[in-house]
């Protein structure tokens, strides 16, 4: 009984990491307490990222003893704006950014825009002066 009552079961560790990624792809290198490499990334339905090298990356963990680990999400640059609760604000390299705001507006940052398919404008088909 003694010994029952000093044996206890290990700490539970924690859920989740900071780690900085060491190799960019959908299956990443990352080094929190020591480097793990081939960890898939995962983000919200229909959202596609790959983490750059050097980013700060949220890193779960899971399973007995946290062995099953994915990256999860980054840290948001400095320079983003203060989003309000709702809002999106979907952001690339190089300034490439979406910001879905509460207001019902939508700004649109980047150096080119293309789109392909046709484009309505208040409901009607929008075609440039001289087509």
């Amino acid at each position: 009984m003694w010994l029952s009552k000093q044996m206890r079961p290990a700490a539970a560790l924690a859920g989740a990491d900071l780690g900085v990624t060491t190799i960019s792809g959908q299956k990443v290198g990352v080094v929190t307490r020591g480097e793990v490499r081939d960890l898939p990334v995962y983000g919200p339905g229909g959202y596609l990222w790959t983490p750059a090298n050097g980013a700060a990356v949220l890193v779960i963990k899971g399973g007995p003893g946290g062995e099953e680990q994915c990256v999860a999400g980054a840290r948001p640059p400095e320079e983003a704006p203060q989003v309000r609760p709702g809002e999106v604000y979907l952001y690339g390299p190089g300034g490439n950014a979406v910001y879905l705001k509460q207001d019902g507006s939508v700004e649109i940052t980047a150096k080119q825009i293309a789109i392909t398919g046709e484009l309505t404008v208040n409901g009607e088909r929008y075609a440039p002066q001289g087509d």
